[in-house]
């Protein structure tokens, strides 16, 4: 099933810069049909980057398109080509912030690394709104000019709460929701509902550690390594799509407190690099697997 979409109304910026991805059945002719639609579109290229998968079988592609003529003539272009290849497309301004709902609970690290990044202009995010199951964060939020909503969360109440995400997703045209340390499992539902559009944020440890106090297991352990993994959200808890991982070396003097903040400083990293690849449009979902285009 081919498929263009454009997120917002494309119209020609004096600065202007695209940004085109594609996906679709891996076969000759592909690279040479986009970039020859892209010139005759008037475009010229800045960065291409693409990859074959040997496991599904499917072609995936990332283009940047300057002096364009106009975003719809490219669109049009795509348009033209994207079935005979059954092409999923995309086209968008480079840089655009993407309108972005977070979900937290207590732990500040994640929201405000992210917050604060925002506002200093380093991640392409429009936060319509922070909710949380509980109230902690809401000082945070207030900081940074933020909407803040939270509801204490039971088994009684976790449906009526997910479907106000949801409906938050719908009415405030979310494009990205993200998990800042949202210590809440989501439903098989709203797993499905959010699709290739939420990351979460969790620690990684060899061996792993379970429960409430993972960073006080791993020093009574001793171990070597901390590090974080941000992956899609799948109904496989901490099992989807891989997006950024990155590991701390640390020994036997640091304590329970400094092998926290390593951490947790470690989690804040991460989860924003997974954020920024994907505001970039430099994701991609292969199977149980991601291409990253960096």
């Amino acid at each position: 099933m081919w498929a263009v979409t454009n997120p917002l109304p494309l119209t020609r910026r004096s600065d202007d810069e695209l940004v085109v991805t594609w996906q679709c059945p891996d076969r000759p002719g592909i690279v040479h049909a986009v970039t020859g639609a892209c010139v005759s579109a008037g475009g010229n290229l800045t960065e291409l980057q693409q990859f074959s998968s040997t496991d599904t079988g499917r072609f995936f592609m990332r283009l940047q398109v300057r002096d364009m003529t106009s975003a719809e003539d490219l669109t049009a272009a795509l348009r033209g080509i994207a079935p005979a290849f059954d092409a999923t497309v995309s086209v968008d301004h480079l840089g655009r912030p993407l309108r972005t709902l977070v979900l937290a609970s207590k732990a500040p690290h994640c929201l405000s690394h992210l917050l604060f990044n925002r506002q200093a202009g380093r991640l392409p995010l429009d936060v319509v709104a922070v909710m949380a199951n509980h109230p902690d964060l809401a000082d945070l939020a207030a900081f940074y000019g933020v909407d803040f909503e939270h509801r204490q969360i039971t088994r009684e109440t976790k449906a009526e709460f997910e479907k106000e995400v949801l409906d938050t997703v719908r009415d405030r045209r979310v494009e990205l929701v993200v998990l800042a340390r949202y210590m809440q499992i989501l439903s098989p539902e709203l797993c499905e509902a959010l699709a290739g559009r939420c990351i979460n944020i969790h620690h990684s440890f060899l061996p792993g550690f379970k429960g409430a106090s993972p960073y006080r297991q791993a020093h009574e352990r001793g171990v070597k390594l901390i590090g974080a993994t941000a992956h899609f959200v799948t109904d496989n808890l901490d099992e989807g799509p891989i997006i950024e991982q990155n590991v701390q070396r640390v020994d036997h003097s640091q304590t329970v407190a400094q092998l926290t903040a390593i951490g947790q400083d470690t989690e804040s990293t991460t989860l924003a690099e997974a954020v920024r690849l994907f505001c970039e449009h430099r994701t991609f979902v292969d199977g149980r697997r991601t291409v990253i285009f960096r």
